[in-house]
């Protein structure tokens, strides 16, 4: 499947002649937030300097898949831990994980805004390698409870090395589908628009977070 390019959909954007805001919401002051994207691409940092300016919980997708040791749970069980932690946030949420799992997809349609995280490969996976070096030697959290790296899997093919690169493309097919539906700007759902995309290395997000913060800065 060849590239398809998309506008980055960053900060506030003129459609017409209607401004759309940094983020959504339900116009009623709430966000509900999916961050979507490949492993390494900045969710987990993004989504959580989101929830402190929103002021809502962080739900990492990891961490209600995964029991300790790296058992993947049953999907009808990570069904009813996610559907718990978002019914526990009436307020809003962000919501931390890639949509590829099975059972995250209640996340992404109950989202009032989709936060798809894009950077090259060759900007992402440099920090793929380092997170998963440094959790092999204690000095940085896993990514569930838990579920610590060993020699025997970084160099497996159930490393998370191994499994970002090898779903890479698959992921951004899917989001990439999704973004012609969704895009902010043009999506072919006029009532769904609600998806943006971030390119890069990472400057776009950092404008875009601090404009959302702007944004809730003058509601208060």
């Amino acid at each position: 499947m060849p590239p398809v390019e998309f506008p980055a959909g960053g900060g506030p954007t003129n459609v017409g002649a209607k401004q759309i805001p940094p983020l959504l919401g339900d116009g009623h002051g709430h966000y509900r937030i999916h961050m979507l994207g490949n492993s390494g691409s900045g969710k987990t940092t993004t989504g959580a300097a989101l929830a402190k300016i929103l002021d809502v919980p962080l739900i990492a997708i990891d961490a209600l898949a995964l029991d300790p040791g790296w058992v993947i749970l049953p999907r009808s069980v990570f069904h009813t831990r996610l559907r718990a932690a978002l019914d526990a946030a009436p307020n809003g949420w962000v919501v931390d994980g890639k949509n590829t799992y099975s059972g995250a997809e209640m996340a992404f349609a109950e989202a009032t805004d989709l936060i798809w995280l894009d950077p090259p490969l060759y900007v992402y996976f440099p920090r793929v390698v380092l997170r998963t070096f440094l959790r092999l030697l204690h000095l940085a959290p896993p990514c569930s409870p838990g579920c610590y790296e060993r020699p025997s899997r970084v160099f497996s093919r159930n490393s998370i090395l191994w499994a970002c690169l090898s779903i890479h493309w698959r992921v951004r097919r899917l989001n990439a589908a999704h973004m012609v539906l969704f895009g902010i700007e043009n999506g072919k759902s006029t009532a769904g628009r609600r998806m943006r995309r971030f390119t890069g290395w990472g400057s776009d997000v950092k404008a875009w977070l601090g404009e959302v913060a702007a944004m809730v800065r003058a509601k208060k």
